[in-house]
């Protein structure tokens, strides 16, 4: 079985809360017990402590478990010191890149510490401030002395976070990814559909395509058969066993990629959705200027907020070769649709009969 790890958000938090321990108790410590954003608990190790008057610095190891990341072993580190208002202020130094592109978790001019991990320093630290009955607060900086140098074999520049890393993470956790563990899971998956007599199939690529679909659709949740990235390979295999119709409900940010035939939508094959997005702007007519703010845009929302700022239907065109290519993966010879959304955005494209074909799934 693969082992799981846990996430630059919950490496931040457990050395925040263990320095603001130390900074209070005056004793060091070596383990620290954080509950992360999915209600687990874990305790992790703390290193390289450092105590001071009115300062205490220490690092926690990142250990991603199985699962291939750049930063695993990376030492992340935070400085903790009082303040008299009875805040939590939260800093970060070397190492942490800063967001300079629009679109992103947080502001242009902010540290990329997303909004998940800056919640749980911040209730980690109150929890301290508690447990000690401590009235005043704390000023917390987190820094990674080798984030810079780790950032440059990220997608951090690209997306337009320059300096460092970011401190990410959704759920705390780190599960790893085994590719032939995923599509196992997947075609075993539309096989236990199929043998239930299911010939036509709800598919979305995650947990935001779950999630949309549960708070915009009334079905059942079992329904939607979660295919990752290997959106090809889950057509191909409904195909070759006798299903007759695909659903796929998904994110943009994915199902743009469609457009352009990938059906590995994984970043490490590429990512073409400024350019889908471009082109067909080009064609409806936009200025150089507006396509070349589509090509510096981060996000799918950013690039969608500019097209519908200037009128240009661009959905259109794109809702149209995603049809063609998840058609021609079929030879046109089964139903396949598609519905895109954003989080933002809501329903942004849908295909000519998936309507028709989510009532056939829910029916059958």
């Amino acid at each position: 079985m693969l082992r799981s790890g846990f996430t630059t958000g919950s490496c931040a938090t457990a050395t925040a809360k263990a320095a603001a321990i130390m900074l209070l108790s005056g004793k060091p410590i070596h383990e620290v017990e954080i509950i992360t954003p999915s209600r687990k608990t874990l305790k992790i190790e703390i290193l390289n402590i450092e105590i001071k008057q009115d300062a205490v610095t220490c690092c926690v190891k990142k250990d991603s478990g199985d699962d291939p990341d750049i930063t695993n072993n990376m030492l992340l580190y935070a400085t903790v010191k009082k303040i008299p208002t009875n805040e939590v202020k939260l800093k970060a130094g070397v190492g942490i890149g800063k967001v300079t592109k629009a679109g992103l978790d947080q502001p242009i001019g902010e540290y990329a510490i997303n909004s998940v991990p800056r919640m749980t320093i911040k209730a980690a630290l109150n929890e301290v401030k508690d447990n000690f009955n401590y009235s005043g607060g704390f000023e917390v900086t987190i820094f990674a002395p080798d984030g810079e140098e780790l950032a440059k074999k990220t997608y951090n520049s690209r997306l337009g976070i320059i300096g460092g890393i970011s401190i990410l993470g959704t759920t705390g956790i780190v599960e790893p990814m085994s590719e032939d563990a995923i599509i196992d899971t997947i075609t075993a998956e539309i096989n236990v559909k199929y043998m239930e007599g299911k010939k036509y199939l709800l598919m979305t690529p995650g947990n935001y395509g779950q999630d949309f679909i549960d708070e915009r659709f009334t079905i059942d949740k079992q329904l939607p058969i979660k295919c990752s990235n290997y959106i090809g390979h889950a057509i191909d295999y409904a195909y070759n066993i006798g299903c007759e119709g695909i659903l796929i409900i998904g994110h943009a940010g994915k199902m743009f990629k469609l457009g352009c035939g990938m059906f590995n939508t994984h970043s490490k094959y590429g990512d073409c959705r400024v350019e889908i997005v471009a082109t067909y702007a080009g064609l409806c007519g936009a200025n150089e200027e507006v396509i070349r703010s589509i090509i510096n845009s981060v996000t799918v929302d950013e690039m969608l907020r500019i097209v519908d700022e200037h009128n240009i239907p661009v959905m259109d065109y794109i809702m149209n070769r995603i049809y063609f290519h998840i058609n021609q993966r079929v030879f046109s010879k089964i139903e396949v649709e598609a519905i895109v959304f954003t989080n933002k955005y809501g329903i942004v494209g849908e295909t000519k009969n998936a309507n028709q074909l989510l009532e056939k799934i829910v029916r059958y």
